[in-house]
């Protein structure tokens, strides 16, 4: 498959396909910033909104949120006014119009997409893929099963204070605190490169015909 991770400058998403599957599928991640990530050379910098033009059989797409997701919500108002809100769900919408794109996802936070366009098919957290954190993220999906938890953390989680569970939404205020904040988890990516990159659990056979024997 030909698999394009838009809006990722770590690669940690297109590092866990090539990981996982080597060249079996062809995957590319896309930013307007340069990657830090382990594959450059898998690497689009560009605007996304050009590269969905192109055919793919797959785009996991995880779209800026903070102008969406309700953590920022006290700034809604001042971002309604700007147009920085209305900017941010324009963007978000082009990935739901792929109709040429047989599989998409749509990654974002808890936010106002989920009463703007549907509610999510999926919602999950860190602590489901292995991760001992709390972060309820939303899966909005085309052609691809719900991911299935790999590493259950949340027992775990529980038993953790609230600032703990929470440690990556709690960074000190820097210059890559956003970045870090964004960034994928590893075993979450995992998931995805092991359940999506696999055709023959998202691509069902085809059934076969009964012989019109008359």
């Amino acid at each position: 498959m030909r698999i394009l991770v838009a809006c990722e400058e770590s690669g940690t998403v297109t590092n866990a396909f090539k990981k996982r599957w080597g060249g079996v599928h062809q995957t590319y991640s896309c930013d307007l910033l340069p990657t830090s990530g382990k594959l450059p050379d898998r690497h689009i910098q560009a605007d996304v909104l050009e590269l969905l033009k192109m055919d793919w059989d797959m785009v996991l797409a995880f779209p800026p949120c903070t102008h969406l997701a309700v953590s920022g919500a006290l700034h809604f108002d001042e971002k309604k006014r700007d147009g920085r809100q209305q900017r941010a769900i324009g963007f978000f919408l082009a990935f739901t119009a792929l109709d040429h794109v047989p599989h998409v996802v749509i990654e974002n936070p808890v936010g106002i997409m989920s009463t703007l366009y549907r509610k999510p098919d999926q919602i999950i957290e860190p602590y489901m893929f292995g991760h001992p954190e709390t972060k309820k993220t939303c899966l909005w999906l085309k052609g691809l099963p719900p991911l299935e938890p790999t590493k259950n953390l949340k027992a775990e989680v529980d038993a953790m204070s609230r600032r703990d569970r929470q440690a990556i939404m709690k960074l000190s205020p820097s210059p890559d605190r956003g970045r870090i904040r964004s960034k994928t988890y590893e075993g979450l990516a995992m998931a995805m490169a092991d359940q999506w990159g696999d055709e023959d659990r998202i691509m069902p056979s085809q059934l076969e015909l009964p012989v019109d024997e008359g």
